[in-house]
């Protein structure tokens, strides 16, 4: 499965843990080991990179929730649980929008709830593509 790609998508992620290794005293990411044990209906903090139409600075960064949906060969699917706020509302980019990522992404994580285990189990607003 192909993973986000900023000049196809318009977006994609950032490396968390690479973040961390830069400034480990002031970027927090959880263990490894938790990041790569997330179950459907659990919460993980990933940081995105938004293209935006503003040339003066044409790409904003904001860290939004993915209810995660199933585990995959190198990570997750998951839902985005936030509204972008650098971008109009979209059918391609928004709420319920499925998309690949993995434990390199996880900045933080909240444990799921059956309101979330149900979210991970609805039909995504958007599927992410296969190829």
């Amino acid at each position: 499965m192909r993973k986000p790609d900023f000049n196809l998508d318009g977006w994609c992620l950032d490396d968390g843990e690479a973040r961390h290794a830069h400034a480990p005293t002031t970027f927090w990411v959880p263990d490894r080991d938790r990041r790569e044990r997330l179950q459907p209906g659990d919460f993980a903090k990933l940081i995105f990179r938004i293209s935006v139409d503003n040339p003066e600075e044409p790409v904003a960064v904001e860290s939004m929730w993915v209810i995660v949906r199933e585990r995959i060969s190198g990570g997750y699917l998951g839902l985005l649980d936030n509204e972008p706020d650098s971008i109009e509302e979209n059918n391609a980019f928004w709420v319920g929008t499925e998309l690949p990522f993995g434990p390199e992404h996880i900045i933080n994580i909240m444990d799921r709830d059956a309101a979330s285990i149900s979210l991970a189990a609805a039909e995504p607003r958007t599927r992410w593509p296969q190829w």
